[in-house]
């Protein structure tokens, strides 16, 4: 096995030009491409952005790192002169910014394309792939191997709470990447995660998601395929077990040692007693930790950041004792107040399978016999176009009372969750929404809120109502 000892590959030259090469980034405000920034400013580039939507976090967080930021996707930013144009997967053929760089035949690339040529081409890439828990388990990683000592660069689609940042680079041969099967940019259709070329890659699940895109699941095996095959001999993959689409996927060739997780001869994570989870090796407790993000999909989670890690040498004591000071990632069940004996939460889960898991996890840390509301916008495109509508009832089978924000949605809220009765609540009305999850709350209740989206800032606004 390849260890950390053997790998000798260099680190990416930074940008030494007297003149630093300039990166016009189309899209900046997306997480990725943001962190794209970050990551293109530390190495020496020249950086500027713009975006349709240039708003906090990430435009502070941008412009305290010195990139200028621009409003819109007017064509006169090509005055700026860049040298290349690096346009996220948010832009689209008709952008009037992009139609210019096309017409006059200016140098343009991919985000995901740019990261891998300038900056991983030299790392050991550890790869964080699946439907569910991409964040946190990458979070999780990066976290181990920095209280390892090893200093990680990394670009998550988050913020950990251990580092405050979404994305950094260093000197560090090792780069932990979340990777995403989403696609890569208007003009390649293959997914981001096909130009990483990771060394350690976790497959963590895999169900049918991103309807926008992908027709069926078997489309999203084929791509999942696609990643697998840019995995060296020397490589590792780490699989979860219990899924059915990743042994399909393995099915079709595997070219790498593969580890299973979630699997009673392999490796397992049991949640004991409280917040200690005990990781198992063939039945054998190998190492412990205590996590403060409940549930079994996050000991699952755990479980494969340990494993990744091992993969450099990291022992599963060093990485049990990482987790034990995780402290999670923002919007993963973040706390957001608690006003008159009523806590409320934020969190990124907007598919069935991901609401139902959070729910859960939730329960195991309040306990039974507590009401949690759920409060719920279907925001994402698989969600907006009702490709998963039947599966909502029995996701939120946790949940006391249900409210749903059901604006500019494509599909009849209130007749898929009818069979709910007197706990569902569908308002296309936000202060509507705030105002009945206000009559309903008392002391006691927990209430979830759930979107891929900023939600209007309904946390914010039910902290104040209920106060």
């Amino acid at each position: 096995m390849q260890s950390i000892l053997q790998h000798e590959a260099g680190n990416p030259q930074p940008n030494t030009q007297s003149t630093p090469q300039h990166i016009h980034i189309l899209g900046i405000c997306g997480t990725f491409m943001g962190g794209i920034a970050l990551i293109a400013r530390a190495a020496g580039y020249r950086v500027t952005g713009c975006d349709a939507n240039v708003y906090p976090p990430m435009s502070t967080q941008l412009q305290e790192q010195g990139i200028a930021l621009i409003e819109g996707y007017d064509p006169s930013q090509l005055d700026l002169n860049a040298d290349i144009y690096v346009v996220g997967n948010a832009v689209s053929r008709g952008n009037p910014l992009l139609e210019a760089i096309l017409d006059r035949g200016l140098n343009y690339v991919s985000g995901p394309q740019w990261l891998s040529e300038q900056m991983l081409c030299h790392k050991w890439v550890l790869a964080v792939a699946g439907t569910h828990g991409k964040t946190t388990t990458t979070s999780m990683l990066t976290w181990i191997l920095e209280h390892a000592g090893l200093n990680p660069g990394f670009l998550i689609g988050g913020v950990p709470g251990n580092f405050g940042l979404s994305a950094r680079l260093t000197e560090s041969n090792f780069f932990v990447i979340e990777a995403d099967e989403y696609d890569t940019a208007f003009c390649d259709k293959r997914s981001k995660f096909v130009h990483y070329r990771p060394r350690t890659a976790v497959l963590n699940n895999l169900e049918y998601d991103h309807a926008d895109i992908f027709a069926d699941l078997s489309a999203i095996e084929t791509q999942f395929h696609h990643l697998v095959r840019t995995i060296p001999q020397s490589g590792r993959v780490l699989c979860n077990g219990g899924e059915p689409a990743l042994k399909r996927v393995l099915a079709k060739g595997c070219w790498s040692e593969v580890e299973f997780f979630n699997d009673t001869e392999q490796w397992q994570a049991r949640l004991c007693e409280g917040d200690l989870v005990e990781f198992l090796q063939a039945g054998k407790v190998v190492a412990n930790a205590h996590l403060t993000l409940p549930g079994q999909h996050n000991a699952d989670n755990a479980l494969a950041a340990l494993l990744a890690a091992r993969h450099v040498g990291v022992t599963p004591e060093q990485a049990g004792a990482a987790l034990s000071e995780f402290h999670g990632v923002k919007r993963r069940l973040e706390v957001r107040g608690t006003v008159r004996g009523v806590t409320v939460y934020d969190d990124f889960a907007h598919h069935p399978t991901a609401i139902e898991a959070t729910l859960a996890a939730l329960r195991r840390r309040v306990g039974d016999g507590v009401r949690i509301f759920a409060v719920l916008e279907p925001r994402s495109n698989t969600m907006k176009l009702g490709a998963m509508k039947d599966r909502l009832v029995a996701s939120l089978h946790e949940a006391a009372h249900v409210f749903c924000y059901s604006k500019g949605l494509g599909w009849d809220a209130d007749a898929a969750l009818a069979s709910l009765n007197e706990r569902s609540h569908v308002h296309d009305d936000i202060e509507k929404l705030i105002a009945d999850v206000r009559l309903h709350a008392r002391e006691g209740d927990h209430v979830l809120v759930m979107s891929n989206g900023g939600f209007e800032n309904v946390h914010q606004r039910l902290l104040q109502v209920l106060a």
